[in-house]
């Protein structure tokens, strides 16, 4: 693992192992990716004030959410099928999840069960929910993340519609599968991401079921479509699901002060700033910026998540100095596991341990609540090296066919 220090490491020896197909599903986003690429950018443009004379030998990275003490400031955000990136990733999440005592967020559209989550993560994952179609179909799901023990449910409500990804619709990505010409030789040029798949079974979503098998009166089940309508979730199913679900309840996929005011007076324990890491609307602002608005507009005290072009652990000490009390990760842990498997994960795990308790040190602070919006620099010029890692290959953006 001595050959992964940064993010842009993992990234590159994934693009190497897995088929072409199953990396842009990763590495994409919506349209010509201009909001994930300002995700990323926008970040890298925030400076950070050092401090110094101030003993910080001592550095605890413990953050308390909904009254528990996480060992690490930062989690797993949900995402859909991680077993693509390599066959086991779900399962590497969770003994991360367990081992350094982080929340797991597991999505509907996840390819092992909420039951099997809870157990290998020791507790430690949160339900996302996708409504579809149906709510009664979503609510069933409600009741069954409830009866597995999971605390936690995140509602994410900003996919009322799968935005097209130019990436996806290039290599004819399907769920399911549909395997022509193109995708056969693209696996058939990665045997290694194959035999693994093939050996541990090949993914499908877990919460849904099997659409080849028949149901007790003969028909045929109705599986997952990732292409359904989400569009029918409103105000009126918040304050059912509020009333449905005992516990802590997030809404993701907030960029709105007004709307999350109404979230929160709907019953929500916490907002989840996010704009889907670009995935849905390529001209939504970075979900950065919108992070101070609103943590301004809902004032101290009430929880905030936070997602959506962390890059590394510096990226983190951004996110809570602006206001969150959370932050969660996607794509570094599929690009971790991409590249190297459960130890990938481990390895992404301790960069952005030291890497955040670095940051700390050299902004003088002992505690993560030390980290204050006055740790920001307003009005700063800055200058972006393009020859940093991922840089040009996010700037030169090849969508080939």
């Amino acid at each position: 693992m001595s050959r992964f220090h940064n993010l842009e490491d993992f990234r590159q020896r994934a693009k190497t192992r897995l088929p072409k197909i199953m990396f842009d599903f990763i590495d994409g986003a919506a349209g010509g990716e201009n909001g994930s690429y300002n995700n990323y950018h926008c970040i890298e443009r925030i400076r950070l004030l050092p401090r110094v004379l101030n003993n910080v030998v001592e550095r605890d990275l413990t953050k308390p959410i909904f009254e528990e003490e996480f060992k690490l400031p930062f989690g797993i955000a949900p995402m859909g099928m991680c077993d693509l990136a390599w066959a086991g990733t779900d399962q590497a999440l969770a003994a991360a999840a367990a081992q350094y005592q982080i929340p797991l967020c597991l999505s509907t559209a996840a390819s092992t069960s909420i039951e099997q989550m809870m157990d290998a993560s020791e507790g430690n994952t949160w339900f996302q929910l996708y409504v579809g179609s149906s709510l009664e179909e979503g609510l069933e799901k409600v009741r069954r993340a409830a009866a597995a023990g999971c605390r936690t449910l995140i509602l994410t409500v900003d996919v009322p519609e799968v935005a097209p990804r130019w990436r996806d619709l290039h290599n004819g990505f399907k769920v399911p599968f549909r395997i022509g010409p193109k995708q056969f030789m693209d696996f058939a040029s990665h045997p290694r991401w194959v035999a693994e798949t093939l050996w541990k079974g090949i993914p499908r979503p877990a919460h849904f079921p099997d659409p080849n098998k028949r149901q007790k009166d003969g028909t045929k089940a109705k599986g997952f479509n990732r292409e359904e309508t989400r569009g029918k979730v409103d105000w009126n199913f918040l304050l059912r699901l509020r009333d449905e679900w005992k516990g802590n309840l997030v809404v993701k996929g907030v960029l709105s002060p007004e709307d999350a005011l109404q979230i929160r007076d709907h019953g929500a324990d916490a907002i989840y700033v996010s704009n889907h890491g670009g995935r849905q609307l390529d001209s939504a602002p970075s979900a950065i910026s919108r992070l101070p608005l609103i943590r301004e507009a809902l004032g101290k005290g009430y929880p905030l998540i936070f997602d959506s072009g962390i890059r590394n652990g510096e990226g983190v000490v951004k996110a809570l100095a602006l206001g969150a009390d959370f932050v969660m990760l996607g794509r570094p842990f599929l690009y971790a596991s991409g590249a190297a498997g459960k130890k990938g994960v481990f390895r992404m795990m301790e960069l952005l341990s030291n890497e955040i308790s670095l940051c700390m040190a050299q902004l003088g602070v002992n505690h993560l609540d030390q980290i204050e919006r006055s740790s920001v620099l307003d009005n700063e010029t800055v200058f972006l090296n393009p020859q940093s890692p991922g840089t040009e290959d996010h700037l030169t953006k090849n969508y080939e066919n």
